[in-house]
Formats: C-alpha cells, structure tokens, sequence
C-alpha cells in the first residue's frame, strides 16, 4: 500500500500537471494554489492581476473583500464603510423579517437615507475567510490509526480540535473548521472571522428584484435586478462584536473598485465566491438515484406544496407576506430537480459517467498494484446505493413531505424535550427560528391545516404501509383512517397553534405537553427519521469507502488533466469570460439584456411581471444617468461562462484588472446537470450588471448619498 507522504506528493503533482490542460471556463479552484495552477492561464487571458493580488495572508487581497453571507451565499464588500452588496434572494429572508403589512420591505423596497435608519437585522452574519492551511498529512495520520467509523470521527474532531487551538492561539475572534476535499483524500484548515452586527441598507421592491420570479427562475434572457444592501458594523477595535448603538461601520481590509465601463463578448471575467456542493465524481448509480429517487420526490411533493401556500399567498397579503421567503426557498429547489431531469436526459449523463467507470475499470485491471488499490472502488460504491435504495426513497419522503408540517415541527422545537428537534435527510438538527415569537410571526395555521392533510395524505400513498410512523395507528383506531378528520382534531387540540396558548402550557404540568397530538407525532416523524439514518450508516460508510478510493484512482488516471475538488462551501475561484450561447439549432441568446425586455416582458395582470411606476417613467425619460450603454440603453443582466453553482448567489464578478462589473445570482436552464457534468458549450451564469445595480439604488431608490463611500472607475 502506497505511504502516505507519497500519496501526498503525487495528489499535488497531479494538481500541478494539469495546468498544461486547464479548461479557463471549468473548475472551482482553490486560492492558495493559483499561483502554481492558475495564473499562467489568467494571464494569457487578459487578466491583469497577480495570485497574490487575489489571495494573499500577509497583505490585503481579493479574497478579503469577499465574505459568507447568511452561511448560503456570498457577498462582496464595495465601500471603505463596510457596504455588502449581494443579491436580493440572498437578502430576501431577512428582509421578510424585517417586513409587516405596514412596512412592507419585500413588496415597496427601502433604502436607509443615513446610517440611523439602517435596519439590525437580527441572526445574519458575514464570514470572510482568513486563510487556508494544508492538514492533510496530519489528519490521515489520525483517521488511520482509528480502527473504525466511529473511532475515526472521534479522531478527525480530536485533530481537528488540536490543529484550531495551535492556528489561532489566544484570538477569540477566529474560528477554525477542518474540511475535507477530493473525497477525504485532501484536509485542509480553514481559519475564519464572523461579525453579527449586520444591518439592512437597501432593496429594490420585489418587481424589481424578483422581476420574473417562478417563471423566470434559471432561465435566459433574463431582466431581475437581484441585489440588495447590508452594512456590517464592528465595535471600536475593528473587532466581531454583538448589536450595540456603540458600533461603528466595518473598516475592510479590501473593498473593490467598481467599473462602469461595462462588458463585451469575449472579455476576461472571474468569480470569487462560496460555492455550496457539487458532485463531478458522480458515477452512473449516483445520477441514477439522484434522478429517479431524490429529484423525482422534490418535484412530486413540493409541487403540491407550493399550490396550497401560493393558493394562500395570492388571497392574502398577509399570509404572502409570511410566506415568500419559504416559498421561494421550496420552489428553487423544485425547479432546479425539474431542470436537473431534463438535463439528465438531454445530456445523456448516466450513459457519459457509465463510460468513465469503463475507462477506469480497464485502467485498474491493466495493472495488479492498482487492482490491489482501486479494485473494490466501484463496487463499494454500486453496492451502497443499490443497498439503500428502499431506505433512502423512505426518508426522502419523510423529510419532504412530513418534515414540511410547521406545526409538528414546532411542537418539537418548543416542546419539553429539545433532543427531539426536527431533523434534516442526515439527521441532523433542521434549520428553524429560534424563538416562538419569530415562528409565529410567519404561521398561519388554516394554510399548515391544508398542508398537513396534504402531505400526509401523500406519505400514506407513496410509503409502504410498515413504513408509517405510528401516529398513522392512531389514524386507523381512533378515526377509521380519516386523516383530514385526524389533522383537524390535531388542530383543534394541540397547544403548538399559537404562541399564546404555547406560553400558557409551558408554565403548567409538562406531561399535558408531552400527551399533545402534535407533539406526538412530531416526535414519531423525528424517530423514524433518526431510525432510517441509522439503517443508512453502514451505506454510507462502505459509500464513502468507495468513493474515497474511485477519487483516488481517478486522481491517478487523469494525472495531466484538469482536476479540481468539489465544491464543499469554501472559498473558490472560477475564471472565464463574458460569452453568449447556443440553446439549440438555430437559436443563438446574446450574452445582455437591457430595460427593453423588462418593458417587453410587463404584465399588469401577472403578479411576476409587474414594472414599477416610477421604473417606467424612468425608462421613457431615459433618464439612465451615467449608467446606461453608448447607444442610450440601459443594461441589466450578462452572461458569462464562469463555472458556479448554489453558493454562489452574491457573488462578485470582476474584470480583467479585478474590478466589480456584476453580481452572479443564477445559472441558465440548459446547464441545469451542472453540478454533476460540466457542459463548456451551455453552461453559464447569470449576472446582474453592476450599473443597474447603481442605477436602482441612485435613480429609482433615491440612495445615490451611498456612491459617496464608493470607489468607481469610470
């Protein structure tokens, strides 16, 4: 068996073959290894800048006025006061938090006309990233002394532990995590700061900065103006620092320039963000489970969540107000599964991937080390997922359609016994507010009532009956397997329906609480949950066995070619260029969109496409300022082929010099598989153009006092 510091060495000689055969378009590369990767390429393509310029320890850099935003998007810093720009989805949750029927943020914008009026938005924090460190022998050293699962992650948080503790020493504002990459065949430290006191700037109204919303959503040409604004605040020191009316604006290290003078075809663009997961080493049985068990179910059952909540949304104001933001995150998702299919198909993903585990298969057997080495590779990994098959399809449908239940969610998260939190697919504590007030804020109990009878009533469809959690029992004895009659006594009984009547309950004898019906069977959809993932474990750790070797293997196989670790929500670079596109024969999208097509695309009767008044008259003025193209048009979206994926939303797209010209914020329909396969002739993003960024928060917004603390290049 292969030692370990030659596996290392010939990992990092692998990585610095590849530069001979770089795709400038493909990748998602890691910062510290530009200057041996990347740079050479990036130059003789029109970029201006040094590795160090992008990222660098000892001096301020790029990556230093690029932040985490919320923990599932990116944000760039664009002024010496500390203003974050991001994208107005990126944004949308908090600023739904913000929002009530009579200062409603998401529907009729806002814009702080001083520093006072700015918004503290409460739970958001930013990140930026400190620095990486390669851990990797240090780490593997202690994994394989560890003889099994769990042995090895008691010794990866030992290590993990240990390797923090020696990088940041006595600061208490860095953080450390270990994180894996190349299939745990890679470790790397990632040192990061956090600041909370972060407040809310300015968005442009939903029309505005959802133009287009559901319909719109991954498709080109597109016409949202997807930004909103934050500032981050610090106390005197400069330092992480929690609310106080004492706080004074963030001083960066590094804010970044903005340009005005605009893109054109075949220009140098480069993204700087935090992509979330890719899985470009999926093989066939991966893409075939993805397809036919996780995309199939999101589609299914959020479809039928989504027309009870816009059911909802589109009758009240009120009840729209509370649930744009999940509805939004509920439907991203959905069409992302639908478009992922289709692409599947289209593509012929499974067939290509199945080629790729021929090619290895054969390179293996060609030699008798690497039998010995990569010989179960595959197998490991095809026994896995057949062997789940049953188990997965029953907790997909668990943390999809169950899991959707606000109310027996809350009875968890209130409830008397907090080990019994909703959980997510790995069985992890489920995202949630963390106080009833913040709950019920956003419930309305009439639209769960219907969701609840919904999923339900879709669970007992899709699932073998042994399957059922055991409230469905209590369905069948109590109601002769009525489940809207059983949904509405649970209503009508549980103490969970309001904040009132939680509070009242909690101060009272806490086995009433424990005998509600929605605890109860909140509590019975967490068990079986928790049980499923523990049936799934052997899977998983005989998946990860697998997958670790094929990686390894594949490492081997293609030294020479471009490779590049998954993305895994660190800071990555991506580099390409402004370009158009070709959806099919004949059909050729340019690579910007202007305020044309949001005249074009206006639809007084259709919520999604409604323009703004003053938008309007803006247009027909052509009142566009220092903002519009040289023929008098004013920009609004650009395509380039910058290699991105969820994450990435809010990220920075720069020129050649490192200057700011857009905002990323989605990909295009057609490259929808991109997460599994990257597709060179497809594949792009989708960004808004910085100057319609300005122009909306200067012209529409009145907000123009905030160019004063930016640096703009003319």
């Amino acid at each position: 068996m292969m030692n370990l510091r030659k596996f290392v060495l010939l990992v990092l000689s692998i990585l610095i073959l590849s530069v001979g055969t770089l795709r400038a378009d493909e990748g998602m590369w890691m910062l510290p290894l530009i200057q041996k990767l990347n740079i050479k390429q990036m130059s003789a393509m029109g970029f201006k800048l040094s590795a160090k310029d992008i990222y660098d320890i000892n001096k301020s850099s790029l990556k230093d006025a690029v932040l985490q935003f919320g923990g599932g998007c990116t944000a760039e810093i664009i002024s010496k006061d500390g203003l974050v720009l991001t994208n107005h989805h990126c944004g949308y949750g908090t600023i739904q938090k913000l929002s009530s029927v009579d200062h409603n943020y998401l529907q009729d914008g806002f814009w702080a006309m001083n520093h006072d009026e700015e918004i503290p938005a409460k739970g958001l924090t930013v990140t930026f990233l400190d620095r990486f460190e390669d851990v990797t022998k240090a780490v593997t050293e202690a994994l394989v002394a560890a003889p099994e699962p769990k042995a090895k992650e008691d010794a990866l948080r030992t290590i993990s532990s240990q390797l923090t503790t020696k990088a940041i020493g006595e600061n208490k504002y860095l953080r450390g995590r270990v994180v894996s990459f190349f299939g745990d065949n890679q470790y790397y430290l990632i040192i990061s700061k956090t600041y909370n006191d972060i407040r809310f700037v300015g968005a442009p109204p939903s029309s505005i900065g959802k133009f287009g919303y559901d319909t719109d959503n991954w498709m080109w040409p597109r016409h949202t103006g997807d930004f909103s604004m934050f500032r981050i605040y610090a106390d005197k020191d400069n330092n992480p620092s929690e609310y106080s009316k004492d706080n004074v604006p963030y001083q960066p290290k590094k804010f970044l320039t903005i340009s005005l003078k605009g893109v054109k075809q075949n220009d140098p663009a480069m993204i700087i963000g935090y992509p979330g997961r890719t899985n470009r080493f999926m093989t066939s049985y991966e893409v075939k489970e993805t397809s036919e068990i996780n995309n199939t179910t999101t589609i299914l059952v959020r479809g039928v969540r989504q027309k009870i909540l816009m059911t909802d949304m589109v009758a009240d104001p009120k009840i729209r107000l509370m649930y744009s933001s999940k509805f939004a995150g509920s439907s991203n998702s959905w069409k992302k599964a639908i478009g992922m299919n289709e692409t599947f198909a289209k593509l012929k993903v499974y067939e290509r991937r199945a080629a790729e585990e021929k090619n290895f298969t054969e390179w293996v057997a060609a030699d008798p080390a690497r039998i010995e080495k990569y010989g179960r590779a595959l197998a490991d990994v095809k026994s896995a997922i057949d062997g789940r098959a049953k188990l997965q399809f029953t907790l997909k449908y668990l943390t999809e359609a169950l899991n959707s239940i606000e109310l027996t969610s809350a009875a968890l998260r209130f409830g008397p016994k907090p080990d019994l939190e909703p959980r997510d697919e790995r069985g992890g504590r489920r995202n949630f507010s963390a106080s009833p007030t913040d709950f019920y804020k956003d419930y309305n109990v009439a639209t769960d009532k219907k969701m609840a009878k919904a999923m339900m009533t879709l669970f007992k469809e899709k699932v073998p009956a042994t399957e059922l959690p055991d409230f469905y029992k209590t369905i069948d004895a109590n109601y002769q397997g009525n489940i809207d009659a059983f949904v509405e006594a649970m209503f009508s009984q549980s103490i969970f329906v309001s904040e009132g009547k939680l509070k009242a309950a909690l101060s009272g004898d806490k086995k009433e609480i424990e005998n509600d019906p929605a605890f109860v069977a909140g509590k019975n959809i967490s068990e079986a949950i928790t049980k499923y993932n523990k049936e799934l474990e052997p899977y998983r750790t005989l998946y990860a066995q697998g997958q670790k070797l094929y990686i390894a293997g594949m490492l081997e196989m293609k030294a020479g070619q471009a490779m590049y670790p998954d993305a895994n929500f660190s800071m990555r670079l991506t580099y390409g260029k402004v370009l158009n596109y070709s959806p099919k024969d004949g059909v050729i999208y340019d690579y910007v969109t202007t305020l044309d097509g949001v005249m074009q695309k206006e639809d007084p009767n259709n919520w999604e496409f409604i323009v703004p008044d003053k938008l309007k008259e803006l247009y027909h003025a052509k009142d566009f300022g220092q903002y519009a193209l040289k023929d008098g048009r004013m920009p609004v979206a650009f395509l380039t082929n910058n290699d991105i994926t969820g994450g990435n939303s809010g990220s920075p797209v720069l020129n050649g010099k490192g200057e700011l010209i857009g905002t990323a914020f989605d990909g295009n329909w057609e490259s929808m598989s991109g997460d599994i396969i990257f597709e060179p002739a497809l594949q792009r993003c989708i960004n808004v153009d910085i100057r319609y960024t300005l122009f909306i928060m200067d012209k529409f917004g009145g907000a123009g006092y905030l160019l004063n603390e930016m640096k703009i290049s003319r």
